[in-house]
């Protein structure tokens, strides 16, 4: 391995154990307080990306709500959410620890075949349904789907797709798309990001290695979007996107490009009937804040909150049809 590929990868190796172990310091720091104390919320993935979004608009609302008293966000990124899910199965039984879950956790717990999965959890809540884009540099030169998606059927190899963990949710839509086109799912060149950040670097630069198309979470793109350094060509929503001028997949006619990426919070396995309540109570003051309902319009996500036995069935059901869907597309 070239010199400086082992020096990232030991950076890599390094980050995740301080993040491992700054998480565990700050869940122990809570043992034995209730929740409304002190609470911790972990982010299974890197700052800056959607997993990170959705906690850090979940500790302003609880802060700002006073629903508790101190809250804090702890990232743990890697492997599409599993090694967060790997250190969340370490405390069973903690009761003032949460952390964010959703579509692309499903997805990595698939394709690793991991043998912990969300049933080793207690579900708390989904929350909300946040929604995929397709974008490219301003510069770029296809100016529509259907500009990039001809240019792909012709040459995939030629043109990587940039998105986060392999077997995420933004692997799956671009395994999607391929079908949609006739293009060979394995002759797709997939290019996984550790989060939103590091593939809006990517997208940006012009170095050997990047890429020049981008499907992730609206979110991820923001901020470049609304500068004019990013372009969206599509949404994979139901409607349109409030503020951004791109068609849905059914517009472009491609309904078959469906997947929604959710979002929910869940807690370690073995904690009592009443920590489990309170939890759930906390959340659902959180999703009734002012400062919640700001970060859903902001966000541009959709409301979808589930608690209880309809939030596990829910997983069960999702699981399923994630390890379906990465059979179906050729990814797992």
């Amino acid at each position: 391995m070239p010199r400086r590929q082992v020096i990232a990868a030991l950076g890599i190796v390094l980050v995740t154990a301080l993040a491992v172990a700054a998480f565990t310091d700050a869940a122990r720091s809570g043992e034995g307080q209730a929740a409304r104390s002190n609470l911790t919320m972990i982010a299974p993935a890197a700052a800056g990306g959607g997993w990170d979004l959705v906690a850090r608009e979940a500790q302003q609302a609880v802060r700002t709500g006073n629903v508790v008293n101190t809250v804090q966000v702890v990232n743990i990124p890697g492997a599409a959410g599993t090694i967060g899910l790997n250190q969340l199965a370490g405390l069973a039984g903690e009761e003032t620890t949460m952390m964010v879950t959703g579509t692309v956790m499903l997805g990595g717990i698939s394709q690793s075949g991991s043998a912990i999965s969300l049933q080793d959890t207690t579900p708390i809540a989904r929350l909300a349904e946040d929604f995929e884009v397709v974008a490219v540099p301003a510069d770029s030169p296809f100016r529509t789907l259907e500009d990039l998606l001809g240019a792909w059927a012709r040459d995939p190899a030629a043109l990587p797709i940039g998105g986060g963990s392999a077997g995420g949710i933004d692997h799956m839509v671009a395994a999607q798309l391929a079908q949609a086109r006739g293009v060979p799912v394995e002759r797709m060149v997939y290019t996984p990001h550790p989060g939103g950040g590091e593939l809006t670097l990517s997208l940006l630069s012009t170095a050997a290695g990047t890429v020049g198309v981008g499907i992730s979470g609206y979110n991820d793109f923001r901020d470049l979007v609304e500068s004019g350094q990013l372009r969206v060509l599509a949404v994979v929503a139901p409607e349109r996107l409030a503020g951004v001028d791109a068609p849905t997949m059914d517009e472009l006619g491609l309904p078959g490009v469906d997947l929604v990426n959710w979002r929910g919070l869940v807690a370690p396995a073995g904690i009592g009937p009443q920590a489990r309540a309170e939890l759930e109570q906390i959340t659902r003051e959180m999703v009734a804040t002012e400062s919640w309902d700001e970060a859903v319009t902001r966000n541009r996500w959709v409301r979808s909150e589930a608690y209880g036995e309809e939030f596990e069935r829910f997983l069960v059901s999702e699981q399923r049809r994630i390890d379906d869907l990465l059979k179906e597309l050729g990814l797992a």
